[in-house]
């Protein structure tokens, strides 16, 4: 096995939180290590499966098999980062909401989901980092 499928992915992983942090420190004037995990601009995992996805057609091509089982693990991903998991942000909205006027609970963490945008940016961080590995090879 080729190394750079395993190391493409944490690449991205770790590219996109990086630059996740940077901006969520940048928009809150103050380092924000209190917004580190899920939600936020760009989406850790779409990056992880899209570098992945693309790295597997940079060097294989769109014909492999591979290809096809890495597109359809980033069209689950992608989906459950823009509908399911913003849905149980909303749910814990509400019970956010509800919990806060009847006990002392630690609240629910809320910004779970992504937005298109997100989602978008995450692929693009992917993509990009796919094509260094690519051509780094």
């Amino acid at each position: 096995m080729d190394i750079a499928y395993a190391i493409t992915p944490f690449l991205a992983w770790l590219a996109a939180g990086s630059l996740k942090f940077l901006i969520n420190s940048l928009r809150a004037r103050r380092w924000a290590f209190g917004q580190i995990g899920y939600g936020g601009l760009p989406s850790n995992h779409s990056a992880i499966v899209s570098s992945t996805a693309a790295l597997i057609a940079l060097r294989e091509g769109i014909g492999h098999p591979a290809f096809g089982v890495a597109v359809t693990l980033a069209f689950i991903v992608v989906m459950d980062a823009n509908s399911l998991r913003r849905q149980i942000g909303r749910h814990a909205e509400a019970i956010n909401r509800l919990s806060s006027e009847r006990s002392a609970i630690q609240p629910l963490r809320e910004r779970i989901g992504h937005t298109r945008a997100e989602i978008a940016a995450g692929i693009i961080v992917g993509v990009a980092l796919a094509w260094v590995m690519a051509r780094a090879a």
